[in-house]
């Protein structure tokens, strides 16, 4: 009852807090919505396996993973509020403050990626498939990767419009999530 019990809490939460983004589906955050409850449903399912077995080699590559996420968004989130500057856009009111950068930010891990955050949204989803890989888990990881392309893609769109050639230069510079990789 617990796992039920704090997916409904946990749901509401994100629901009031997309509530926005969920009103324009033209909007990145629509489909970032999707991928944080895949997340949370990966969590869940998977969170009789959080402590079993730590030492494998794929709980160990799951931890690895959890790690690098938290590195990633604290990266993320320190350089945005560093050089990124806010302002509040009226072609995106669905955004959260922190979004609405005023500077294209080249820093940090976006020297290297353009989206650390769902950088660290893939790791965390992945590390919490490898805490017990099944078919259905597969399925939520793979779904939850394709939800954050396109939320990444969208954003990209977005970006383009309000920072123009810069950004379209910045895209050519950087990788999407991976460093040197993807």
């Amino acid at each position: 009852m617990l796992r039920p019990a704090l997916f409904l809490i946990i749901s509401l939460l994100l629901t009031f807090l997309s509530r926005k983004a969920l009103s324009n589906w033209k909007s990145h955050g629509f489909y970032r919505f999707f991928a944080f409850e895949g997340i949370l449903v990966l969590i869940l399912l998977n969170l009789p396996y959080w402590t079993t077995d730590p030492h494998t080699p794929v709980h160990v590559l799951s931890s690895a993973l959890l790690f690098v996420s938290i590195y990633f968004v604290v990266n993320a989130l320190i350089m945005l509020k560093k050089r990124g500057g806010n302002s509040a856009r009226e072609d995106s009111p669905e955004n959260f403050g922190f979004e609405n950068t005023v500077t294209i930010v080249k820093e940090g891990l976006y020297r290297h990626v353009r989206h650390p955050m769902y950088s660290s949204l893939l790791f965390l989803g992945w590390g919490a498939l490898f805490k017990d890989v099944t078919p259905l888990n597969l399925c939520l990881a793979v779904t939850v990767s394709a939800l954050l392309f396109v939320t990444a893609k969208v954003e990209e769109q977005e970006n383009s419009l309000f920072f123009g050639d810069d950004y379209t230069d910045y895209k050519q510079q950087t990788k999407m999530f991976i460093p040197w990789l993807l």
